[in-house]
């Protein structure tokens, strides 16, 4: 771990990535392409501890009220956020300066915070976005080292149901000869549908292979299950999308169950809802803080 400045605050998306790099250890992750240029070690976590300074700064001058995201680049909720506290300092500006947040993790750390996800979403809006990928805990264990298990990412997502703050899941990537299988979309659903989850983002039963992340996820693969990387290779050469051969069947029992359970599936749909922050809302704030100053 190491400590730096941030520039700028927020991406033309409105986000803000308070960590840089992961030591979650998810042998697919994207985030370790070559094209992101990291100058460091990727679990050597860059700390960019001026991040609230600059976000409150923002804020203070900002008039339109707007989501604020963290996390599509690296987990806010990394181990080190356990003392840093760099993440709940970003809810309880949001929180002060009455604008809404969208949080994506996949640690439970994240119940930590729960208390400032339900003051933003009575005033404004959160959405806890949180990816759930392998239904079977011992394969996420293997392909996702360091954080939790689906099962209990789940129990995270039954906690925020309980307190009324919306989920988005990012059922995604879908590793071929892995877990692109009927049982484990069809597990991971369930899941999402018990937990009363708004939308469900995935675009396909695959994944995505860079320089540097595909070089990464071999290497595990040659690990943990020999000869599979040489299959991927055959496969798929160097190809960036990298589809599994049951791509159709599997996306059609998603799009199916989705639309049976009443659940945002379409990856746009999706977006627009974590982008909308609901003017009634943000009005009745307003209204009712009127009401208080007279």
């Amino acid at each position: 771990m190491h400590f730096t400045d941030a520039k700028a605050a927020l991406t033309r998306w409105n986000g803000l990535n308070i960590y840089r790099g992961c030591a979650h250890g998810c042998v697919y992750c994207d985030s370790r392409s070559d094209c992101y240029r990291f100058t460091h070690p990727f679990e050597d976590i860059e700390v960019k501890q001026n991040a609230p300074d600059i976000l409150e700064a923002l804020l203070q001058t900002k008039r339109k009220k707007i989501i604020i995201s963290t996390g599509s680049m690296s987990d806010p909720y990394q181990p080190c956020e356990k003392e840093l506290l760099l993440t709940r300092r970003f809810l309880e500006l949001i929180d002060r300066y009455g604008f809404g947040a969208s949080v994506i993790t996949k640690s439970d750390l994240v119940l930590r915070d729960i208390d400032l996800f339900e003051r933003i979403q009575k005033k404004a809006k959160s959405v806890l976005q949180m990816t759930l990928t392998i239904a079977d805990d011992s394969l996420s264990h293997i392909l996702e080292p360091n954080v939790c298990t689906t099962s209990r990412r789940y129990e995270v997502l039954k906690a925020f149901q309980e307190r009324g703050i919306p989920v988005v899941v990012w059922m995604t990537p879908i590793l071929p000869f892995l877990t692109d299988t009927e049982e484990n979309v069809r597990t991971l659903l369930a899941y999402c549908f018990d937990a009363g989850v708004k939308g469900i983002i995935c675009w396909n039963a695959g994944m995505t292979l860079r320089s540097g992340d595909r070089e990464y996820y071999y290497r595990a693969l040659d690990r943990y299950f020999p000869g599979l990387s040489e299959r991927y290779r055959r496969q798929y050469g160097n190809a960036y999308e990298v589809i599994s051969p049951d791509n159709a069947k599997l996306m059609r029992i998603f799009h199916m169950e989705c639309e049976k359970h009443g659940v945002l599936h379409d990856p746009d749909d999706c977006f627009r809802y974590l982008a909308e922050l609901p003017q009634r809302q943000t009005q009745l704030s307003l209204f009712e803080d009127g009401c208080n100053s007279i």
